[in-house]
């Protein structure tokens, strides 16, 4: 690729690109929604959720300078970040709370892209992402989702017509907003009935002394204001 391919991508990555119509976005939101309400729909699509999940801790453990060893992502949806470093302090309290703010908190800044119409690099920021997660995932199902969903961003962004890149963009927006609202209404339902006591609200409470609830509360709060902030950059005016 000679210096003016080059730069005609960077141009193309870089751009703003035409505003899809009022009914794409709509639509798109919709079926998001039908993707996170119904189960067996949420069953697959949960995994782009917890992809998201694992990567929010791991970034919080480099972040926090805390020796990531890896991450896996399991079949029925569930996934593991281990890092090594202090077993207590804001280090491990930041990594432990990144969890189930993440995907509210990456829906909300494609949100924000997406209003200035910056598709395409909504589309390769998601694929550098999941590159750099790639590099981190230390077992077979984790590689193949992981791959799978890079793919699909590089094959749509590079080949896709602008009306299927931004239908592809605002669907993936809308997955992550309102996808980050179940796990925690799911999290704690389980808890409610003595399941999940290991889990990253229960991690919190014995590290910080506040209650497993109250951390509950503060990542359903994040993704339903996400949710609403990241609703009104994205529905069309009127």
């Amino acid at each position: 690729m000679d210096a003016q391919n080059i730069g005609e991508v960077w141009d193309r990555v870089t751009g703003t690109q035409p505003a899809p119509p009022g009914w794409l976005v709509l639509a798109t939101g919709a079926t998001a929604l039908l993707l996170v309400l119904v189960r067996p729909l949420w069953r697959i699509g949960r995994n782009a959720v917890t992809i998201a999940h694992e990567g929010g801790h791991g970034l919080a453990a480099r972040a926090t300078r805390r020796r990531l060893a890896g991450i896996r992502l399991h079949s029925d949806t569930s996934g593991l970040t281990l890092s090594y470093g202090r077993p207590t302090g804001p280090g491990m309290v930041l990594t432990a709370a990144a969890g189930y703010t993440t995907p509210a908190l990456l829906g909300l800044g494609g949100a924000a892209l997406l209003a200035a119409d910056r598709i395409t690099l909504l589309l390769w920021l998601s694929i550098a992402l999941l590159l750099a997660l790639l590099v981190r995932i230390r077992n077979a199902f984790g590689l193949l989702s992981v791959l799978l969903a890079g793919g699909a961003f590089f094959l749509v962004s590079w080949f896709g017509t602008p009306e299927v890149q931004a239908g592809f963009a605002y669907l993936g927006t809308w997955f992550l907003l309102l996808g980050a609202v179940r796990p925690v209404l799911e999290l704690q339902h389980q808890r409610r009935r003595g399941q999940a006591q290991d889990s990253d609200a229960d991690q919190l409470a014995r590290l910080t002394g506040i209650p497993g609830l109250a951390w509950i509360a503060l990542f359903l709060i994040t993704a339903l204001a996400c949710l609403a902030l990241g609703a009104s950059w994205l529905l069309p005016a009127g």
